[in-house]
């Protein structure tokens, strides 16, 4: 891959994962950690469908696999070199099963199966 199309694909996943922790602040700002939790868990894979769609229907440049590992690769780094040290102060949201390992699920999942979607509908047509 060229230099240009990590860089797409990088920006894409850090708009899903800044969307996603948008939805954290202004949840926790506005209802309980709880609640937010479940809107997060319910939006997150929403969001990385939706940014996975737009990147394979316009870039498209990597395989489903490939894009939804490299998608929650990015979410994972961003949370434990960033949002834990520096905004948390703590590591306890990796003990968070609702918190952080089923949103991390769900952003692959999303991802992935959006890219299968969009690699289908581009095979036949």
């Amino acid at each position: 891959m060229k230099t240009a199309q990590v860089l797409v694909l990088a920006i894409h996943a850090l708009i899903g994962w800044a969307l996603c922790g948008a939805i954290m602040g202004i949840g926790r700002a506005v209802t309980t950690l709880d609640n937010t939790l479940i809107i997060h868990a319910v939006a997150t894979p929403i969001v990385f469908a939706l940014i996975s769609w737009i990147y394979h229907t316009r870039f498209g440049n990597t395989a489903p696999l490939q894009t939804a590992l490299i998608f929650v690769g990015i979410v994972v780094g961003m949370d434990a070199f960033l949002v834990a040290p520096v905004f948390e102060k703590s590591f306890e949201m990796f003990t968070s099963l609702i918190g952080t390992w089923v949103p991390f699920a769900l952003i692959f999942l999303s991802t992935y199966l959006t890219g299968l979607v969009c690699e289908k509908k581009r095979q036949s047509g």
